[in-house]
């Protein structure tokens, strides 16, 4: 029989969150498969857990998944940790619990802290649900690829470190402007945690304070407003009444189908033109 891969949630700075089911679980795997082996240690000792660690991250995943699964099908059971939060979000571990799926091996969750929930339940935005972007790339055309997608009609959570939050506030203060909320979560859960909501305008000056140039921050964007069907449906119409006719008639006849103002669907017409 394969063993079962738990996939356990540690804490993300304060270490009285680490539950006393994942506490549990992690004494009695054979393994525990973790970010950095240092880092997981430190929490073992904590707790008094004294399991053999195995190194999985972002540059070995593939070679270590090879040797967990390995492990798996001789009966052992296997814990995966990262060094704070939830595993495979935002972090390594997706590949191993894949691969887990595919050997037939069982796959439980042991639930528990997570960044993204945690600044997203002390952001106040009124939402059923939010989406969450992890980090953004760190710079060129791919980086304002994932800005332009963060336009949404819902919330968007996303984490940053310390050397890259001032250019992404103003990344952020670019794309959404001023008035647009943002809550800012920083070092959460841990001694010096701060969340402030406020406009992106004033983002920047929140975080002059030396102090707030460190530690690690998860941010929650408010929801931007989201475009009327009846628009998108004229942009449609006018886009295909293009194809065959001129600015002025399409933008008439769009009108007609549509109820937009013709006004407003020449200027669109114009600017495709250009």
């Amino acid at each position: 029989m394969t063993g079962t891969l738990y996939v356990v949630a540690t804490p993300i700075g304060n270490l009285a969150d680490l539950s006393a089911r994942a506490v549990e679980t992690l004494k009695m795997v054979d393994v525990i498969a973790c970010e950095d082996t240092r880092t997981t240690r430190t929490l073992l000792a904590r707790f008094g857990i004294a399991v053999r660690t195995l190194a999985l991250h972002e540059h070995n995943e593939r070679a270590a998944s090879a040797k967990l699964i390995e492990l798996l099908r001789e009966g052992k059971n296997i814990a995966l940790v990262s060094d704070a939060g939830t595993p495979a979000l935002a972090d390594p571990g997706a590949h191993l619990v894949s691969q887990a799926h595919r050997a037939g091996a069982r796959v439980s969750p042991v639930p528990g802290p997570s960044a993204a929930a945690a600044a997203f339940s002390a952001a106040g935005f009124p939402a059923g649900q939010f989406f969450f972007a992890g980090f953004l790339p760190a710079s060129g055309a791919a980086r304002r690829k994932a800005l332009e997608a963060l336009e949404m009609p819902w919330p968007v959570v996303l984490y940053e470190a310390p050397h890259r939050i001032a250019a992404t506030l103003s990344d952020l203060l670019a794309k959404f402007g001023p008035a647009r909320e943002i809550a800012i979560g920083r070092e959460l859960s841990k001694k010096f945690e701060e969340v402030a909501r406020l406009p992106l305008g004033e983002a920047p000056a929140w975080l002059e304070a030396p102090h707030r140039q460190q530690g690690e921050f998860a941010l929650v964007i408010a929801a931007g407003a989201e475009k009327p069907a009846a628009t998108l449906d004229a942009e449609h119409v006018l886009d295909t009444l293009l194809e065959a006719l001129a600015p002025s008639e399409a933008a008439k006849l769009a009108a007609r189908i549509t109820g937009v103002p013709t006004n407003a669907l020449y200027k669109k017409a114009m600017e495709r033109g250009k």
